[in-house]
């Protein structure tokens, strides 16, 4: 008897996905957990394994949108069939003879302009446009269009600026990388020290650690940080726990987990939930100056940006720094302005006196 294969539940709200890609075809021989398929829903990608060994059989095609519970597979037992004999060659079919070629024009033939041809056909129908390709959009670009149109339309959004010196913080990591990566085994990063200034600053200004629902503030103790990441299937944002009780080692530790989850499309839901702030680092993608649209119901967001060595005044002498500018976008309607400044001047003074973050000065 054949074993059915199932499009798995993978979230509550979540009815339906995209059967992105199937990595067995059909006929295929599978051992148990072996990877079947890739599912695509709006919030995160998920590989389903074979629950069995033996042969499949596929019951939906590639791209195609499934629901949860649907059978996509089915596996025949491997010791109750054997191999699958190929299919038989179907006989080629004759070669058309070519099409005769069209006459050359007449060199004395006037040339007529596309436009005359259009208006002597005006009822045929248009050809598609070889130079475009139209294809549906995946459940997460779904998501995140959804989301940021909501974001919009749902808050009011705006966004201040400041500047900071990274020279302290690039001075720091140069003089104990060696050492962090041989005792920790990842590297030391710009966003663990981000993360870190940004906890200190939701401390230090508690409204921008808080949301709206309906005719309710929520005032938050919690510190969990969203950390924008940039994938093949578009922008995911998963969470740190507890940032406040983390190391630095611990920070950097889980942000190369989420990385490596990330690139291998296996973020689970519970990942992206719970965020309280959320950090974006478009300076790696070589962004100088951004307004980042907030993440709801979240009520703030960082920008960062590329480091650029710029003129400015120190001491009274004009010298070249290695400069960020930062970004905070806000929801108007929780933070006000002044906040939201001695928020950005909190973060802007522990990056540059990253001691601060390390000994908890």
């Amino acid at each position: 008897m054949n074993i059915e294969v199932k499009v798995p539940a993978v979230g509550e709200s979540i009815s339906s996905g995209i059967l992105s890609v199937w990595h067995k075809k059909e006929g295929d021989k599978v051992r148990r957990d072996d990877v079947l398929f890739t599912l695509e829903t709006d919030k995160v990608s998920q590989e389903v394994v074979a629950p069995e060994s033996g042969l499949v059989h596929l019951k939906a095609v590639e791209g195609e949108e499934v629901k949860i519970g649907q059978v996509v597979a089915e596996i025949e037992p491997s010791t109750a069939t054997q191999q699958a004999a190929p299919p038989a060659t179907a006989p080629s079919a004759p070669t058309p003879a070519p099409a005769p070629s069209a006459p050359a024009p007449s060199p004395t033939a006037p040339a007529v302009p596309a436009a005359t041809f259009s208006s002597m056909a005006p009822s045929s129908p248009a050809a598609p446009d070889s130079r475009a390709v139209r294809k549906k959009l995946s459940p997460l670009r779904r998501k995140i269009a959804a989301q940021l149109v909501m974001a919009q339309h749902t808050a009011a959004i705006l966004t201040t600026f400041n500047e900071c010196d990274m020279g302290a913080v690039m001075a720091l990591r140069k003089d104990l990388q060696d050492v962090f990566v041989k005792k920790y085994g990842v590297k030391l990063g710009f966003m663990s020290f981000f993360i870190k200034a940004v906890v200190d600053a939701l401390q230090t200004v508690p409204a921008i650690n808080s949301r709206i629902d309906g005719d309710d503030l929520i005032l938050s103790s919690a510190y969990d940080i969203g950390v924008a990441v940039g994938t093949e299937r578009g922008l995911i944002v998963p969470v740190l726990r507890d940032c406040e009780k983390l190391s630095f080692p611990e920070i950097e530790t889980r942000l190369a987990h989420y990385a490596g989850k990330a690139r291998e499309g296996k973020v689970s839901l519970s990942d992206l939930q719970g965020g309280v702030f959320t950090i974006s680092n478009g300076g790696i993608y070589g962004s100088l100056l951004s307004t980042p649209i907030l993440n709801p119901p979240q009520s703030g967001l960082l920008g960062m940006h590329k480091i650029q060595e710029r003129p400015v005044v120190v001491n009274g002498q004009i010298v070249a720094r290695p400069m960020m500018y930062l970004a905070l976008s806000y929801d108007h309607r929780v933070v006000d302005g002044k906040e939201a400044v001695a928020f950005l001047i909190r973060v802007k003074d522990c990056i540059e006196n990253p001691a601060r973050l390390l000994f908890g000065a």
